[in-house]
């Protein structure tokens, strides 16, 4: 395993589909971490049996048996309802400062999974700006845990020689079938379609956006993936950098391009969201990209009804993965 590639949660949604990435591409040595327990998961995985896996809880010990080229750590609780602070703190937070310590001590370059959820409300805006990152006041555990990392990986005096942190906005697309209620609209959109001919959206409880009206930015997992390569491949600047298209839209567009890639006229429907979240609802995120495009990321980013018709058309109607 000298020199390999590592990508921790490499059996879900994002994890999955850079592991399948590398392996296109040709990574001779690509490890994979996770809880390969998870037999829902399982599809993701098709065609990486010859890579190396380790399992997620034996993966620190091992860690100084090996030297690694590189470490994508993708891996964590993403669960926004989950309130139990202390699975945020062990999964998130001290498993990925060890895998930072690791990589200070052998020199390994860093990419690492933040989250737009570290935003918060969003009444102190979307800029990356690292100096402003301890006045962010996330909603949920969640964030607050991509926050914390944030914070400590910026704060830390020994840094590896390459590291980047990146807030994933609202990423779609195939892979995330076993995210169930954490799937995105597109993906319910679609089965909800195949099942009762509609779908159904979050009414909203703010009195600033129409139901439906409730704006993100949503951000295709292939443009995610091809950005990770160009911090992989160049390594241009470490620090956190957001990772959306930085052109938002609302839900409505993004239920009214799923039935359009199937043909369909829309029919929406709205209803309550649920008390659970209600209290802790984003309803607007915009991605400042200006740090990333400064770093020389110029590609430019599919739309959304591009995304979304490549999705329904190549994915889900298909049942094919990444």
């Amino acid at each position: 395993m000298e020199n390999a590639i590592v990508v921790t949660g490499a059996a879900g949604f994002i994890g999955s589909c850079m592991a399948q990435h590398l392996f296109r591409k040709g990574v001779a040595n690509l490890v994979l971490v996770d809880d390969f327990s998870k037999t829902e998961k399982h599809a993701n995985l098709v065609r990486l049996d010859s890579c190396i896996r380790i399992d997620r809880a034996a993966f620190l010990s091992q860690l100084d048996d090996h030297q690694y080229k590189a470490i994508i750590h993708l891996g964590a609780r993403t669960d926004t309802t989950e309130f139990d602070q202390s699975i945020f703190n062990e999964l998130n937070l001290e498993y990925s400062k060890a895998i930072w310590q690791h990589c200070v001590q052998h020199s390994i370059p860093l990419i690492y999974a933040s989250s737009a959820a570290t935003y918060g409300d969003g009444s102190l805006g979307f800029d990356d700006d690292m100096a402003k990152m301890h006045e962010l006041e996330p909603l949920n555990p969640y964030g607050q845990s991509k926050l914390d990392f944030d914070l400590w990986a910026s704060a830390q005096e020994e840094k590896p020689p390459f590291w980047c942190g990146l807030k994933f906005f609202n990423v779609f697309g195939p892979n995330e079938y076993h995210k169930g209620r954490m799937a995105s609209v597109v993906f319910h959109t679609f089965n909800q379609i195949q099942n009762t001919g509609k779908m159904k959206l979050f009414q909203s409880h703010n009195p600033n956006y129409a139901d439906g009206g409730q704006i993100r930015d949503f951000i295709y997992v292939k443009d995610v993936i091809s950005v990770i390569d160009f911090w992989l491949e160049q390594q241009p600047t470490s620090g956190v950098f957001n990772l959306g298209t930085g052109t938002p839209r609302t839900f409505n567009d993004l239920a009214t391009a799923t039935f359009r890639a199937l043909g369909l006229e829309p029919k929406i429907e709205y209803i309550p969201t649920p008390e659970d979240i209600r209290d802790k609802y984003q309803y607007f995120t915009k991605a400042s990209m200006e740090r990333s495009l400064h770093a020389g990321y110029t590609k430019r980013f599919l739309s959304l009804e591009e995304s979304v018709s490549d999705y329904v058309i190549n994915h889900l109607s298909t049942n094919t993965y990444y």
